[in-house]
């Protein structure tokens, strides 16, 4: 009996949704060889990691085994599947394979990191197969909100696992492959021994609508406003930008697109051959000279982003163009959850001009891209797993996936990152726990969640901070007084004294009751200093400040 073993470890992307990153491996316990399942971010939000640029997962495991990994297979383009890439490669040092959407993108990420990009290859569609050590994985399309979306057909010596990716089933999704029954009919055939899957909108009752059917609800909206139109989406989502331009034109209007990271998605379409009659736009300088009436603007931020043009037209002009009263501003887009304040912010601003703002509430103007729950369903049907495993989604969703799966009679496991599954024999197994966490982009340094940076910067944000300076002379004495600086904390306190004038006032107190060992010991020196004057400012502000004290001796 052979003593080889499947294993499934999610890095990232299970009990969340963002910074997907999932380990496959196969062989002897300890000897296995692996392959690796996209390489995602997530984003940072101020109240949990300010100044943080971005969030990737924490790979040690598979960089530790890096000499067994055979390759990197990316979904698909979105960042928190292939934001990672440029910014871990080199860790990894392995070829990295996608579609050739997807694979447009991931160079991009690696010349910007200076990585080699010809390290991406393009890989073509299922039943094209590719061999990396014992897998074989194949590209099976899938309809998304995002061009070429593809899960993976992953045959191993221990039978054939089908990992989805994102995806929908949508048989009209502007661009892109539609769902093909016929085609994942014949991926089933031989028996799936794991479907690992998307379980983002578990908790959606309804069947999943269209990207097509948006199209006609657009059109009507921009077809009856009067002053400027401006449109905001995900700006990954072509299909959506095309259903927008397309509207514009309709209503007689020159479209112009906003935001970079928008002309980027479209250049990519057009460069990769998926998107060939995109609506003829202007430029924001040609916009300008266009009446307002005549006029639509697609634009970037629709997640409420500060720096994006949506949230630059909020503010006032961008590119010199500016929203007035009258003009209506279109979310196409679902906020993400976590988002709200940000979008919110946005739309009273447009509000106080006079601008009529249109959000997704009534569900017009925006279509998922993750299959509903009766979409999951049919899915678990048209596979017939002997074992599911959800993926892509918070607990909450991993865990009703589960459930969902077992009232089909599949067997289940909810496994969050890091835990690892055997899934060789008729169940899956709990066999390892591997210690996962986060890596912070901050600037241009890659830093671990627990060391600590960014817990000090949110206590001196929600604290304040007090910086003591003593000297002391050769003669271990104090000279002078020491002195203070204060960062975040108000000028006066409860006594009405400045509250700097205290703190001093306080520290040369203690100064002047150290003992002469004490005055010795630098670290002493600055554990008593820092005590009062974190109990002093407790007195006068109701706060206890980060205190950093700094002792200089004279030799």
């Amino acid at each position: 009996m052979s003593d080889d073993r499947l294993i499934y470890l999610p890095l990232g992307g299970a009990g969340e949704i963002g910074m997907n990153c999932y380990v496959y491996g196969y062989g002897p316990k300890g000897k296995e060889r692996y392959i690796l399942v996209d390489l995602g971010v997530t984003f940072p939000d101020m109240d949990s990691t300010p100044g943080v640029d971005l969030i990737l997962p924490d790979i040690s495991w598979i960089a530790e085994r890096a000499d067994r990994l055979e390759a990197i297979f990316i979904t698909h383009a979105h960042e928190d599947h292939v934001g990672g890439v440029g910014h871990l490669w080199q860790r990894l040092g392995k070829p990295v394979y996608a579609r050739s959407f997807t694979a447009w993108h991931a160079r991009r990420k690696m010349e910007d990191a200076g990585q080699p990009a010809d390290e991406v290859r393009t890989a073509s569609a299922f039943p094209e197969m590719i061999e990396a050590g014992p897998f074989k994985v194949g590209y099976l399309p899938v309809s998304h909100s995002i061009p070429e979306s593809s899960g993976l057909v992953i045959d191993t010596p221990a039978g054939r696992i089908v990992h989805t990716g994102d995806f929908k089933l949508d048989q009209t999704p502007v661009i892109g492959e539609p769902f093909d029954p016929d085609l994942w009919a014949s991926v089933a055939e031989p028996g799936v021994k794991a479907l690992v899957c998307d379980s983002t909108n578990v908790f959606s009752p309804h069947a999943g609508r269209s990207e097509a059917s948006v199209a006609a609800p657009l059109k009507e909206l921009v077809a009856r406003c009067e002053g400027m139109v401006v449109a905001t989406t995900f700006a990954s989502n072509i299909a959506r930008l095309k259903s927008l331009a397309e509207a514009g034109q309709a209503a007689g209007r020159s479209v112009c697109l906003l935001g970079r990271a928008m002309r980027r998605m479209i250049a990519a379409g057009e460069e990769t051959g998926i998107l060939g009659d995109f609506p003829k736009t202007v430029t924001a300088e040609e916009a300008a000279d266009i009446p307002r009436e005549n006029l639509m603007l697609i634009v970037t931020g629709s997640q409420g982003e500060r720096r994006a043009a949506s949230a630059q037209l909020s503010r006032g002009k961008y590119l010199g163009l500016e929203m007035k009263e009258g003009d209506t501003f279109l979310f196409s887009s679902k906020t993400i959850p976590g988002n709200e304040r940000g979008v919110i912010r946005i739309m009273n601003a447009f509000s106080e001009m006079g601008v009529d703002v249109v959000d997704d509430h009534g569900g017009d103007y925006h279509v998922s891209g993750h299959a509903n729950r009766p979409d999951l369903q049919a899915v678990h049907g048209l596979l017939k797993p002997q074992m599911l495993i959800p993926m892509h989604g918070e607990h909450r969703h991993l865990r009703e996936h589960a459930k969902l799966g077992k009232e089909s009679g599949i067997p289940s496991a909810v496994a969050v990152n890091g835990t690892m599954l055997d899934l060789t024999g008729d169940l899956p197994q709990v066999v390892d726990y591997v210690e996962t966490g986060r890596t912070y982009l901050d600037g241009s340094v890659k830093i671990g969640a627990m060391d600590g940076v960014v817990r000090d910067r949110i206590r001196m944000a929600l604290n304040g901070h007090v910086i003591v300076t003593v000297i002391i002379d050769e003669e271990d004495e104090p000279l002078g007084e020491p002195w203070v600086e204060l960062m975040g904390l108000p000028e006066t306190g409860a006594s009405g004294a400045p509250l700097a004038d205290v703190l001093e006032g306080e520290l040369t107190q203690v100064m002047m009751r150290m003992g002469a060992k004490t005055l010795t010991d630098d670290d002493r020196i600055e554990e008593e200093l820092r005590r009062a004057a974190r109990r002093t400012a407790q007195e006068e502000i109701g706060k206890k400040p980060e205190v950093t004290v700094i002792t200089s001796r004279l030799v």
